[in-house]
């Protein structure tokens, strides 16, 4: 890691099972940390059913202090999403660096069975992205392109 990279500063619920450990890059080269739910006491023995078609907020335990000129992005697990059908329905969810509540991840079950989350399953990926606002401004015209007005589908097949 270089020493210019940001750091996110990460408090604990009171609640939470700080054994679990922080996001982590499993490799090398891994672009997001792994997240992991933290569920409340009363549910980390039986855990987490996420029946078919039904959304809810997994817990991670954790809040955040993301620094100005930074965005937090929460994405899919690859594998969940393979085997179980197990996703994001806002990906990437985005956290802005002014938000300071509980970082909970939304998840959604598209697969056919129910799908049991365990305390301490890697849930999700979080991705540290630079943020740069624009200035909007309304103009009489806009310049031409060799694409120009052509949209959905339109550079590709069908």
């Amino acid at each position: 890691m270089s020493g210019t990279a940001p750091v996110l500063r990460l408090l604990w619920e009171p609640w939470a099972d700080a054994g679990l450990g922080l996001p982590s890059y499993e490799t090398a080269g891994a672009a997001g940390a792994d997240i992991r739910a933290n569920l409340r006491p009363r549910d980390r023995r039986a855990g987490f059913i996420l029946d078919p078609m039904h959304r809810a907020i997994v817990p991670t335990g954790l809040r955040m202090e993301i620094p100005a000129g930074f965005e937090v992005q929460i994405r899919p697990r690859s594998g969940l999403a393979l085997k179980h059908g197990i996703t994001l329905p806002n990906t990437p969810g985005t956290i802005d660096s002014d938000y300071r509540g509980p970082l909970g991840v939304l998840l959604i079950n598209l697969g056919d069975e129910p799908y049991t989350i365990r305390h301490g399953d890697r849930i999700a990926q979080l991705i540290v992205a630079p943020v740069v606002q624009a200035r909007f401004e309304t103009v009489a015209g806009l310049s031409g392109t060799a694409r120009g007005e052509g949209g959905f589908g339109s550079t590709g097949r069908g």
